[in-house]
C-alpha cells in the first residue's frame, strides 16, 4: 500500500471515529481507532520521502478531522466532569485557559 492510499484509509477511519463519537458507539470507535493507527503506521513507513502536493493535502485533511475528533472528546470529558461534580455536590471552579477561575 502506498502513502496516498494509507492516508485515504486514515481519513475514512477518522470519519468513522467521528460518527462513533456522535452515536456513543464504543465498539465502532475502537474499530475505527485501530484502523486509523494501522493507516498511520503505514504512512510512517514513507517518512523519508518528500510528499507530493496531493499527499500534503490529504495529510492536512486528516489533521483537520483529527482535530474534530479531539474537540468531541474534550466536550464529552467536560460534560462528564460537570455531571460528576453535580452528583457529588462538589462544584469545583470552572476551568479557564491558564488556570482555574476563583470566585
Amino acid at each position: 500500500m502506498q502513502r496516498r492510499e494509507a492516508l485515504i484509509e486514515v481519513i475514512e477511519a477518522l470519519h468513522a471515529e467521528i460518527a462513533a463519537l456522535k452515536s456513543n458507539d464504543v465498539p465502532a470507535l475502537e474499530a475505527a481507532t485501530r484502523a486509523k493507527l494501522v493507516g498511520i503506521d503505514t504512512v510512517a513507513l514513507y517518512d523519508g520521502e518528500a510528499p507530493s502536493a496531493e499527499v500534503k493535502e490529504l495529510a492536512a485533511e486528516a489533521h483537520r478531522l483529527n482535530e474534530t475528533c479531539r474537540i468531541y472528546v474534550n466536550l464529552m470529558a467536560a460534560n462528564v466532569r460537570r455531571r460528576l461534580q453535580l452528583l457529588s455536590g462538589n462544584m469545583a471552579p470552572a476551568y479557564r485557559p491558564g488556570g482555574y477561575a476563583f470566585a
